[in-house]
Parts: structure tokens; sequence; C-alpha cells
């Protein structure tokens, strides 16, 4: 064991007479592993948030398609998909987008009988005329306090003054943070939605594995419709979600590139010192397999630090400020969404992955060269 840590104690003052060199290695490491381990920390984030809003989603959802895009639906539809074998309740569901100029935002505006299981921070439920709760990001970005007031423009181009009585979130930030929930006159009104409409259907049936069956029979009973299952919203999600990540991971290639390349010149490239340095030692009694272990040590030291840096630096990027830099383009609608902060979600798996690509092909650039020169005579590599 004493033997051993002196390799090691000589492997790092080797590596600090050197630091030059391997600054400009390190740095570049971190880099690297910052990047990559904030696309992936970003885009399991938003996954598993994605995940956890869909354990609450309806079995299914009815929308109508008119020219090809969603448009309102008869709720006289939803007798005849309650007359499907299966099925246990059909409820319509009143909502919309609203974009408020104010903060240049996206909200969702849903009817209070169609809005999802919400916990309350503060206030009530709206309950009257005129009242509304909204989600915590509505009111950071409001400024809302209670009691409050919430003024939206309609439909019709008049402003219309809501009284805030409440404010709520969820499990899932994507959930509740834009959310503004309204009693359903109120929303009709807002929309300018005709009666006996509603902007889709929610289907609970009783066998989960009866489905798949009952979105088939609305397809064959109402034409005009799209059935959309829990399932496939979720494979919707991933696969978003996975395009989007794999798209920056694309545009990051050429960097990681050039850091392989400069990672590969800078420890494949041996310099007479170094290689004095390696015939030395081997003339003075040290073993082929020292000199491997006291390369091996330097690039572990080297590549260990850099990688465990890089996810402390993406994990603050990520994690604590929002990770300004990527969320534009994983999130796709940031512009528009109140901001959020991700839950931290971290993929022992994919931290695993990350460090085999990073580490590993590091380490053997390293000894695999030193090696060679190691099993060399060592009067003629200190001749040079």
């Amino acid at each position: 064991m004493v033997r051993h840590l002196k390799i090691l104690e000589y492997a790092l003052s080797s590596l600090l007479r050197r630091r030059g060199k391997n600054l400009a290695i390190l740095l570049s490491f971190v880099v690297v592993v910052t990047v990559l381990a904030s696309i992936l920390f970003v885009t399991h984030a938003l996954k598993a948030e994605a995940t956890r809003l869909l354990v609450s989603a309806p079995d299914l959802v009815v929308q109508r398609l008119v020219a090809g895009r969603h448009d309102l639906i008869p709720e006289s539809y939803g007798l005849t998909v309650q007359g499907i074998t299966g099925v246990s309740a059909v409820t319509p569901r009143v909502w919309g987008y609203y974009y408020d100029g104010l903060t240049r935002a996206n909200y969702t505006l849903i009817g209070v009988r169609s809005a999802p299981t919400l916990r309350l921070l503060w206030g009530r439920m709206p309950a009257a005329e005129g009242e509304c709760a909204v989600g915590s990001g509505v009111a950071e970005a409001r400024q809302i306090d209670l009691p409050g007031e919430l003024v939206l423009t309609d439909s019709r181009g008049v402003g219309v003054l809501f009284d805030v009585v409440g404010v709520f979130d969820a499990d899932s930030s994507l959930l509740t943070n834009d959310l503004v929930v309204l009693g359903e006159a109120d929303l009709r009104q807002f929309f300018s939605f005709p009666e006996g409409h509603a902007t889709d259907l929610t289907v609970a049936v009783g066998n989960e594995r009866e489905v798949q069956t009952v979105a088939q029979k609305v397809r064959t009973l109402l034409p005009d419709t799209r059935p959309v299952t829990r399932d496939e919203l979720a494979r919707t999600y991933d696969a978003v979600f996975h395009w989007r990540s794999g798209m920056m991971l694309a545009a990051f290639a050429g960097a990681a590139l050039a850091f392989s390349i400069l990672a590969w010149d800078k420890a494949t490239g041996l310099s007479a010192e170094e290689q004095q340095e390696i015939g030395v030692l081997k003339a003075i009694g040290w073993d082929t397999s020292d000199v491997l272990e006291l390369k091996t040590w330097e690039g572990l030291a080297l590549s260990l630090v850099s990688f465990l840096l890089g996810l402390i630096l993406a994990y603050v990027h990520v994690f604590f400020l929002g990770a300004p830099l990527l969320t534009p383009v994983l999130k796709g609608w940031s512009v528009l969404f109140p901001e959020f902060r991700l839950v931290p979600y971290l993929d022992l798996y994919q931290l695993i992955v990350l460090g085999f690509f990073t580490v590993v092909p590091y380490l053997a650039s390293t000894v695999i060269p030193c090696w060679k020169a190691s099993i060399a005579d060592p009067e003629a590599v200190i001749r040079g």
C-alpha cells in the first residue's frame, strides 16, 4: 500500500511540474463534460416532469378535427362515447391558451370543472362569478398577492377583471406553473365558446387493457375525432425530448471532436523530457508495471477531477441557474412560458455512460504511448 501511495504522490507532483499542458487539457475536458452533462440533466429532468404529469392524465382524450386541425367538440359526442362498452365516465373539458402581452408569457386557462387535482398554497378555488385561482408561475410573473386582481383581454378585445382568490401548485410544475382556473361560465364567455361545445372530452376506461379497443371504437363511431391515449402522450413526450437532446448533442459533436483531437495530441505527444523521465525511472529499477501505474494515476487524477468539476458545473447550470443556454432549445416554448425551476433528477446510468465515453478514452490515450516508451531500452530512451 505504501508503494502505491508513493507512486500516486510522484504522479501528482509530475502533473504539477507540467501544469501548463495539464491545465489546458483540464479546462477543455471540463467544458466538454459540463455541456454534455447539462444536456443530459435538462432532458432527464423534463422527461421526469412529464412522467409525473402523465400519472394523473385521463386514460383517453377525444378531440374533434376540422380540416386537420383541433376544433371545438359538441358535448353530445360524449353521449356516444359513454355508450361504448368499458367506458366508465366521460367529462367535457373547457380550456384554452392565452398570450399575456404584459409578461410575454403563454397561460393556460381552464374551467373549474375541468381543472386537475391541485395543491392550494394560499386561498381557495373559484366559486363565484369573476373569481379565479392562478398557478405559482403566473402569480410570480404578475406579482400577485392575495387578495389580488388579474386583468385579461377576452376574445372580443375587452379587458376583464378577475379577483384572484387562490394560488396553487402541483407535483409537476409543468402542469400548473402557467395555469389559470376560472369558473366554467366565465371561461366560456371569455373565449366566446358556443353553448353545447367543449375543447375536448376526457374518457375514463375501467380496464386499462381496453383503452386501445375503446379508442378504435371512438374512431369508428365518430370519424371526425382523434382519440389520444395516455401511452401515446408518453411516447410523444419521450420522442420530443430525445429528438431535442439529440439535436443539441449533434450540434456539439464538433466541439467534442475537437476536444478528442486535443486530448489525444496532448496525451500521445510525449515530450523529450517525459521520455527521458521514463528512461531514468527504468534505469533506476522501476518495472514497466510501475511506469504504467504512474501514468494511470496521472490520467485518472486529471480526468476524474475534470469529470467531477464538469458534473458540478452542469448541476449548478441546470438546477440552480435554470439552464439558460439550453432550455430555449430543449423546452421549445420557454420564450413564452413562465419560468419554472427544474426539479433535480439524476440518472446513474447516464452518468456512468458519460464517464465511460470521456474518462476511459483519455486514460487509454495517456497509458498506451507511455507503455511503448517504457518497454524500450532505457539507455536508448535517455540518449534520445
